[in-house]
């Protein structure tokens, strides 16, 4: 299954991201992307998106991380409502209890 995901760029504290379509088994840091899609830079607040290449890649089947979902959302590329998204302290504060 292909997914739609953000990779890390960028330096120490100086966090980039690339939004890019890639296969769900893959893990985000192996720079293995079949298109990169568009860029977010953390500092700046600053995202570009390549509208038609994702609802492209959404047509033909790709699924979103919430995180995408929710940005997507803000863009209006996508007419949904935002998934609510969980960060690794959550996870962890879930599995101790």
């Amino acid at each position: 299954m292909l997914k739609i995901r953000l990779a890390r760029t960028g330096r120490t504290n100086e966090a980039a991201y690339r939004l890019i379509v890639t296969n769900s088994t893959n893990k985000p840091q192996t720079h293995k992307a079949n298109e990169i899609l568009g860029s977010l830079d953390v500092k700046k607040g600053v995202y570009s998106i390549k509208e038609d290449r994702v609802k492209y890649w959404l047509s033909v089947g790709a699924q979103t991380s919430a995180t995408v979902h929710n940005m997507l959302v803000d863009k209006g590329i996508i007419s949904s409502t935002k998934q609510k998204t969980q960060g690794k302290m959550a996870k962890k504060e879930g599995k101790k209890k």
